[in-house]
């Protein structure tokens, strides 16, 4: 499972999962310390153990790659 933190902003990140050839994007809440700062180490933590989660409903097929969009066809002349 590949994790990519991709922007914080506010109280979430948003975290691109990648594992066995499905990518899953999704927000996380962020951890703070004590005083209100962004905890960098317990974040982490939290995206770790989301990602055991997302990588069970990927193998399970509950999370998967959206279908292609089909090309649209051009209109008869």
């Amino acid at each position: 499972m590949k994790t990519t933190i991709n922007s914080v902003n506010g109280g979430t990140a948003s975290v691109t999962f990648e594992h066995a050839g499905v990518t899953h994007t999704r927000d996380v809440n962020i951890c703070t310390t004590a005083k209100g700062k962004y905890d960098t180490a317990a974040t982490e933590a939290r995206i770790a153990e989301i990602a055991l989660g997302v990588e069970v409903k990927i193998a399970t097929g509950a999370i998967t790659n959206p279908p292609p969009v089909p090309e649209p066809t051009p209109a008869a002349e």
